[in-house]
């Protein structure tokens, strides 16, 4: 179900690459999601490294295809019980490592301008998804461990996910059924210079070869979607805020042992000077 991670996923964007225009449909080929600082606007784009050059594209006028050379079986294995499809059902899989004739889906943190104006990372955010089948977004590391779920439909939105400056990760994505899937994403960003930046946008994805592309252009998300983004502090330092709040606990337990000392030891002194003056 999972493959070894890719060991390259070195790479470097180019800080003049451009802007494509037009609608694509992308079915083979590596391509990133990722925050993209252009003409001054925060925005979500597709750098599609498949062309040559690369580009980067809108993902209003992008598909993402997953055609049926990514379909596989779910194992029986209670590991991955979490898909929510039964051992031996066909699903589809963009593999963390590329498959050849299946789009590699990843993201990145590397737009240039992107990185000169972060200042630790961002929040890629998963709002909801709209489809006829559940999503699960998981990594799992080369030694087969126990996967690492990041996003998955079966779970309350909205569902956070903190990726540091100057990152390309790829995962494997699990569509349980074919069809057309929108995914809305936003990233959201602390600045360097103290202010935040978000932008929002929705993936389109049309899985198996009897889907048709163009049915995901035409769709619309309808569904509810949580309204406030989520900070990127908030995601980065989940251990920093608990050790914080244990901090403050200790504190206050060893103030109130000191005073309790300091109550018995002039109580004690008291009927000490009492005795002496009797």
């Amino acid at each position: 179900m999972a493959p070894t991670p890719s060991g390259d996923l070195d790479q470097t964007v180019d800080p003049g690459q451009v802007q494509a225009s037009g609608r694509a449909v992308l079915e083979t080929g590596h391509v990133d999601i990722g925050p993209r600082l252009h003409d001054g606007k925060w925005t979500i784009q597709i750098h599609d490294d498949h062309a040559v050059p690369s580009v980067w594209r809108d993902p209003a006028e992008t598909v993402l295809r997953v055609r049926d050379t990514a379909e596989l079986q779910v194992p029986d294995d209670e590991s991955y019980a979490f898909l929510g499809s039964a051992p031996g059902e066909t699903v589809h899989v963009v593999p963390q490592t590329e498959k050849p004739g299946v789009v590699w889906i990843g993201w990145n943190t590397q737009d240039p301008a992107v990185m000169a104006a972060i200042s630790r990372g961002v929040t890629l955010n998963l709002r909801g998804v709209q489809g006829p089948g559940a999503v699960t977004v998981f990594l799992q590391s080369g030694n087969l461990g126990a996967p690492r779920v990041l996003w998955s439909s079966a779970k309350p939105y909205p569902q956070p996910l903190w990726v540091e400056t100057n990152t390309h990760t790829h995962a494997n994505w699990v569509f349980a059924k074919t069809g057309t899937y929108l995914l809305a994403v936003d990233v959201t960003a602390d600045l360097a210079d103290g202010s935040t930046a978000t932008a929002r946008t929705i993936l389109r994805l049309a899985v198996g070869d009897s889907t048709d592309p163009a049915d995901a252009f035409g769709a619309t998300f309808t569904g509810p979607l949580p309204s406030a983004p989520v900070s990127p502090a908030a995601v980065a330092a989940p251990a920093a805020a608990g050790s914080n709040a244990l901090l403050f606990v200790a504190i206050a337990v060893i103030a109130t042992l000191l005073l309790v000392a300091a109550l018995v030891w002039r109580q004690s002194t008291v009927r000490r000077r009492a005795g002496d003056t009797r």
